[in-house]
């Protein structure tokens, strides 16, 4: 049986000197429990398909807009994979930085664009009988 994940990790890094890799999920919304199986997966993922016998174990972390101490604690005690979960933010001033949604979306757009290949125009199917064909 072939496995084709059909979700990919957001940001997977390897520390050189702790010899790990760190699988990061990054959520824009609360944290939800769900949210902690799926880096779960992602790490066991990691571990059976990446990490080698001289490799740490790989290190999970979930970056979420807001949490609830209670809900995370519960939603990973039963794991024993090294998981950690943390609200990012930004100042003020990182905030006004930023560009708008819909700035930031229009930018991505135009870039995979630009990249995305083009089709080549289709193969004319030449005469069986050979000449010019004029």
């Amino acid at each position: 049986m072939k496995f084709r994940p059909r979700n990919f990790v957001d940001l997977l890094f390897f520390h050189v000197e702790q010899l790990r890799y760190v699988v990061i999920e990054l959520k824009t919304t609360k944290f939800d429990p769900r949210d902690a199986g799926q880096l779960g997966f992602y790490v066991a993922l990691v571990e059976d398909r990446l990490r080698r016998p001289q490799h740490q174990p790989t290190v999970g972390m979930l970056l979420v807009a807001d949490k609830n101490e209670s809900v995370v604690r519960y939603a990973l005690a039963g794991t024993t994979q090294p998981i950690a979960v943390s609200r990012y933010d930004l100042s003020p001033a990182e905030q006004a930085a930023l560009p708008a949604e819909d700035a930031l979306t229009r930018a991505v757009a135009l870039e995979l664009d630009d990249h995305t290949p083009q089709s080549p125009p289709p193969h004319r199917k030449q005469s069986s009988r050979g000449g010019s064909g004029v």
